[in-house]
């Protein structure tokens, strides 16, 4: 059950990478997948403005990634999204808290009809199928998420075979990036980096990569 919680948060954060540029709607943007961490079968969406990339500008949807005995994909995610993001909703007291500075909603997926998807969604998804076809092996590190921190601080979600549970890479987007990516595996491995961020339930332990 892990592993199929961790694959699929995986690919529901490699499928919503192009909504860091492309809008969900009009003004909201992605800025941010976070992996929930075991029991709970979960991912939060982190949702801003263009503009924004500090966490208390955000706000951030749990979304359960199974509804009964389905898996919800990455498409049901955004649907579900476009549906939250716009009109009117109400929300409990106790489906609303804050996390790492943001507000955090607790999405009911039984009271949400996720919107359709739009001739663009689909488009996307062709192209997507043809240049990045299935494969039954899995990148490692693997991205289990991300989220923006600041202007040039993005922190990666990873997990890897070397390293029980999720590590946490912070790296700064301006800096040497193809020596960092070429680096990144023997970087989140040394034990020596990882220090333990007790703000974060989304990691066992976190590497600052910023000086890269």
């Amino acid at each position: 059950m892990y592993e199929e919680i961790a694959e699929q948060q995986a690919d529901i954060t490699r499928l919503l990478l192009h909504h860091i540029h492309a809008p969900l709607t009009d003004t909201d943007y992605l800025r941010g997948v976070l992996p929930v961490p075991p029991p709970d079968g979960a991912i939060r969406v982190a949702i801003g403005a263009k503009e924004d990339h500090a966490p208390e500008q955000l706000l951030a949807y749990e979304i359960p990634v199974r509804q009964g005995d389905d898996l919800v994909t990455a498409y049901d995610v955004i649907g579900i999204l476009r549906t939250l993001l716009t009109g009117t909703h109400l929300y409990s007291s106790d489906s609303v808290s804050t996390l790492m500075g943001m507000t955090l909603v607790r999405a009911n997926l039984a009271a949400v009809e996720p919107a359709e998807p739009t001739p663009d969604d689909n488009a996307l998804t062709i192209l997507r199928t043809i240049v990045s076809p299935c494969t039954e092996e899995q990148p490692d590190p693997r991205l289990r998420g991300f989220l923006f921190l600041g202007q040039d601080r993005l922190r990666l979600y990873l997990d890897t075979e070397d390293v029980p549970g999720v590590i946490a890479a912070d790296v700064r987007p301006s800096g040497a990036v193809t020596a960092l990516l070429a680096a990144l595996p023997s970087l989140i491995t040394e034990e020596e980096r990882m220090v333990v961020d007790s703000s974060d339930p989304h990691c066992s332990c976190v590497v600052d990569l910023t000086y890269w």
